[in-house]
């Protein structure tokens, strides 16, 4: 299913909200540290969203999720629920926000240790799971090509990196909407699946772990998702706009 046309100004107000995005990115990742609780980055977050004129897409009756940003911990993968739990050094955190401004949706998220530099086995999740992230905005060529270029070119990274490739999560199409079609799987044949034409609005979103595929939905707070055997997990992404020969990525500075 091909996405409605963008009009230009709704393409440079996800251009925008997009820098708006990864400038409170780049800050929070200064912001973070050792003892810091969930629900105090969630508390900055949402000021920070409101100061830069824009608005907390999650938090919305649409959406139903109970704050502004999601935060994953450790063996949690994705739309985690922040909480007064204080952040230990060496904690797996990641973090996915989608703001909407001048009514137009971009979404990003990126994974980080509290207090120390990654190493060994977290390093290697951490990196190839970034780098796949980007293997799949490389592999897009512009108008025609089409998801399962993307999904081939994140599966080939993760795999070989012998990642726990998550399967039951994946990208979509963004903008007029938080979630809107084409999906766009961490997996796939090149040649294959949905073709992205120019001006078609993207996030892309690699999810692995340092265990198995399989997932599974905390039954209290009904939000997070986490991995099923405990292990850890790392999450990344982009909202990408396809060009006449490539993609543009909107959500970095």
């Amino acid at each position: 299913m091909s996405q409605p046309p963008k009009t230009a100004d709704q393409v440079q107000a996800m251009r925008d909200g997009g820098k708006i995005l990864a400038t409170i990115f780049d800050d929070l990742k200064k912001y973070l540290r050792v003892g810091m609780t969930g629900l105090e980055v969630d508390n900055w977050v949402a000021g920070e969203i409101n100061r830069h004129g824009a608005s907390a897409t999650y938090k919305t009756a649409e959406v139903g999720f109970p704050n502004a940003i999601c935060i994953s911990v450790n063996d949690a993968i994705v739309h985690g629920v922040p909480t007064a739990e204080p952040f230990e050094q060496g904690d797996v955190v990641g973090f996915d926000l989608v703001i909407t401004y001048q009514g137009m949706k971009t979404d990003a998220a990126f994974t980080a240790v509290i207090g120390e530099t990654p190493s060994g086995a977290v390093k290697h999740l951490l990196n190839m799971t970034e780098r796949s992230l980007y293997a799949g905005i490389d592999a897009i060529n512009g108008d025609g090509t089409r998801t399962g270029d993307i999904g081939a070119a994140v599966e080939k990274v993760l795999a070989g990196a012998k990642l726990g490739i998550i399967r039951d999560l994946v990208g979509h199409g963004v903008g007029n909407e938080m979630h809107m079609p084409p999906e766009v799987p961490n997996y796939g044949i090149a040649g294959t699946g949905t073709i992205l034409n120019v001006g078609d609005t993207i996030a892309i979103e690699p999810m692995a772990t340092l265990g198995s595929e399989r997932v599974m939905t905390d039954q209290v707070d009904k939000w997070t998702i986490s991995t099923k055997d405990g292990s850890l997990a790392a999450h990344f992404e982009h909202t990408v706009l396809i060009t006449e020969h490539g993609a543009e990525i909107l959500t970095q500075l």
